[in-house]
């Protein structure tokens, strides 16, 4: 399924659409159809697809006259649609009512045509201008033309809903992207891949996240985003336990390796120490001390690590800290990345950390200190 952030509302706000939905608006406002919300909406109409751009008004007249054979309304998704093409669909929209609009297809060179040809799919339509076809808009029929129940149009985006497509067909493609996912290793291309995926099976979920200020649905926005792209990850490659823990359970690996040499030996106790790190910076930013902390994690059973929050020991999984096993896997890549670099660098240049002191709060530093101890 594929999420959409949107924060236009006071409250948070979650919509699932069964269909496709693209980022591409009308190409001129004068195809509003209605006043509530500046969009245009059919009910049951045709579609009719175009990988070329669309400038004469002989290229779409026979699609009109199929539509208004059959009293149903046009919507036409192309590359684009100008000149006399467009001026003339916008006269008559106005002058006569003619229930129509043109939207330009979504992404750019094979996304495109591939984005088209699953719409087709997913209507029952064609793909006019499609390469190795002789299929010309002019001698569009109406087995050519997709059919939808919904359509609706604003400035951003289209969405074409409970598509008429065969099921055969759409579970076939499906299964045709699915294959292209197992064997692409282009991350930009997964997305894509993703993306179509869902609009042919799962549909589009839309999150409209709310708040009385641009900076609180900013604010909120990134943690959304933040929360999907973990999501997104933990599907990818699993979850292992938050907080730390999954490092820190890492350490026994260590231990039993044996050092083919003294550096080999430097280098794992390294590693040993630097794994403990996470934990204990979550520990200490809570106000408690990081080492023992630590040394009590590792002293617990597999599941249990610091819930700093609530200030004591849980289960992890049961209490909803986890993180994307993808996440931390990578974490730790680039930070080996990095030390390899920064121990083949000549010189390095960083600042040295200065424990900040507040005469004022010493006694409560202190204070907090005991009360921390007196956890165990």
């Amino acid at each position: 399924m594929k999420m959409k952030i949107n924060g236009k509302t006071l409250n948070d706000e979650l919509e699932i659409i069964e269909g496709m939905k693209f980022d591409r608006g009308y190409i001129s406002p004068y195809f509003i159809n209605t006043s509530k919300g500046q969009k245009c909406e059919f009910q049951d109409a045709y579609v009719l697809l175009s990988e070329k751009k669309i400038s004469s008004v002989q290229s779409i007249v026979p699609a009109l006259e199929i539509a208004n054979a059959h009293r149903k309304p046009l919507v036409i998704i192309a590359e684009d649609v100008d000149g006399e093409a467009l001026s003339t669909l916008v006269l008559n929209r106005l002058k006569v009512g003619l229930q129509v609009v043109a939207v330009k297809a979504p992404g750019f060179g094979d996304n495109r045509k591939n984005q088209l040809k699953d719409m087709a799919i997913a209507t029952g339509g064609a793909v006019f201008g499609e390469e190795g076809l002789t299929l010309n808009v002019e001698d569009v029929q109406p087995h050519d033309l997709g059919k939808v129940g919904e359509v609706i149009v604003t400035k951003d985006d289209a969405m074409l809903l409970k598509g008429k497509g065969d099921k055969a067909k759409i579970e076939k493609r499906i299964q045709e992207i699915i294959e292209q996912l197992d064997v692409t290793t282009s991350e930009y291309e997964k997305e894509k891949l993703n993306e179509r995926l869902a609009k042919l099976s799962d549909g589009v979920a839309v999150l409209k996240v709310g708040g009385t200020s641009d900076v609180e649905v900013n604010e909120k926005k990134d943690r959304v985003t933040d929360a999907l792209n973990a999501t997104r990850a933990a599907v990818e490659e699993g979850i292992v336990l938050g907080g730390g823990c999954a490092l820190l359970r890492c350490i026994p690996a260590l231990d039993s390796l044996t050092p083919a040499n003294e550096d080999q030996k430097i280098g794992i106790e390294i590693i040993k120490r630097t794994l403990k790190i996470p934990a204990m910076t979550i520990a200490k930013n809570a106000g408690v001390e990081g080492s023992l902390i630590v040394e009590k994690i590792m002293q617990s059973s597999s599941e249990v690590g610091y819930d700093a929050m609530a200030g004591d020991f849980v289960n992890m999984v049961d209490k909803g800290i986890i993180d994307p096993t993808k996440v931390v896997r990578t974490a730790l890549l680039d930070a080996a990345g990095m030390a390899s670099l920064l121990t083949t660098a000549e010189v390095v240049v960083t600042e040295i950390p200065k424990e900040e002191k507040d005469p004022a709060m010493g006694a409560m530093g202190g204070m907090g200190g005991g009360m921390g101890g007196g956890m165990f």
